[in-house]
């Protein structure tokens, strides 16, 4: 099975037809996909004017959606180096319990639905470096009232996501499923009374 670089290689090689080079792309989608296969696909199609049916968009485009995928790799692999590190030496001192963090990293490992977006249409404008990078930043930084990406305070408790967790909290500014490590308990405690008062009232 290819690896992602190997099918980032294809992308950018003029030699095979712009078919095979979009589904390449497509294929590393299926190594690294900060929002999900679905959700990155759409932000990619979105930033770099690619018609997502289209079986022979224009080249340069498709490139530049590769080179926004592959900063946002980079991103996170080095994230996952200095998480790597920190466990280390957490064990080395004998800490072997895992915290919040540990478990949300576990669940993104290797970068699949870091900043999962449930819903494919809804998600972050920014580019996804940016966006990983924020999220990151907030992930190393003491839990907020806020999103880590759009800074929206508006964060409902969604209790029907596709995928595992199968609950959370999503942010109504960029859609994002926020990772509960990065919010404070308040907030989490909120968006969950707000979630049942609105089932109270439909029923």
């Amino acid at each position: 099975m290819a690896g992602f670089r190997s099918l980032a290689r294809q992308v950018r090689d003029t030699r095979c037809d712009m078919a095979l080079r979009r589904y390449s792309l497509r294929k590393c989608l299926e190594r690294f996909a900060p929002y999900g296969h679905r959700a990155t696909w759409d932000h990619l199609c979105s930033r770099h004017r690619i018609h997502p049916e289209d079986r022979s968009p224009d080249p340069e485009r498709l490139v530049a959606a590769l080179d926004e995928l592959e900063r946002a790799r980079a991103v996170w692999l080095a994230y996952e180096e200095r998480f790597a590190d920190r466990r280390r030496r957490e064990k080395y001192d004998g800490l072997r319990r895992l915290s919040a963090e540990d478990e949300w990293h576990r669940r993104a490992r290797g970068g699949n639905g870091v900043a999962r977006c449930d819903r494919p249409h809804a998600h972050p404008s920014a580019p996804l470096d940016e966006v990983l990078s924020r999220l990151i930043e907030a992930l190393e930084r003491e839990p907020a009232a806020h999103c880590p990406v759009c800074a929206a305070t508006v964060i409902v408790w969604r209790r029907d996501l596709t995928d595992e967790p199968w609950n959370g909290p999503v942010c109504t500014g960029c859609g994002i499923v926020v990772p509960r490590p990065a919010l404070t308990p308040e907030t989490v405690a909120a968006a969950k009374r707000a979630t049942r008062n609105a089932l109270a009232s439909a029923a």
